[in-house]
């Protein structure tokens, strides 16, 4: 696949994460009301449960008020720029999904941030155990999208296709 064609990849990944996780929040706060609900039990280990993330990863950095929200949102486009330049210069299709699910998460929630000064969080995984119910942070689907895009991105420069070279090709290179 050509350098265009992994772009453009990325670039519908980046759009399907965004479109996905808006309508998702739009179903969650409009379609479900899910602020006066505040919980619904799906299966015995997943709940819709109604949360306004007002920092970073798992509530991180909050109590800045609107120009903490302002900040952080200029981060993510930040990181997001830079992501636009990797995926430019991606050489495989699991890089340039990987990285427009990251930005696609990314600015997704950064809309949040801008329509509602805080992100939607919604999705409650959870596992009964000897100990009580342990709750995983409340999550959406940019999180989701971006978590994954990373985590591929850790298999990819762990396995991904680069040929190692011996010491022989090494020396005789030199």
């Amino acid at each position: 696949m050509s350098r265009n064609g992994l772009t453009a990849l990325g670039v519908l990944t980046g759009l399907i994460v965004l479109v996905a996780d808006q309508a998702s929040k739009w179903w969650v706060l409009d379609g479900l009301d899910l602020p006066e609900i505040r919980q619904i039990v799906l299966l015995p280990v997943l709940n819709l449960t109604m949360v306004w993330n007002r920092g970073v990863t798992f509530g991180l950095l909050t109590g800045f008020g609107t120009w903490g929200n302002i900040a952080l949102a200029g981060v993510a486009l930040a990181v997001v720029a830079a992501l636009a330049v990797w995926l430019r210069r991606a050489e495989r299709p699991l890089v340039a999904v990987a990285v427009g699910a990251i930005a696609g998460g990314a600015i997704s929630n950064v809309v949040d941030r801008v329509r509602f000064g805080a992100v939607v969080d919604f999705i409650d995984a959870h596992a009964a155990t000897p100990w009580g119910d342990l709750h995983w942070y409340v999550f959406n689907l940019a999180d989701a999208s971006i978590v994954c895009g990373v985590a591929a991105l850790v298999l990819d420069s762990l396995w991904g296709g680069h040929p190692v070279k011996s010491r022989t090709e090494d020396a005789s290179a030199g």
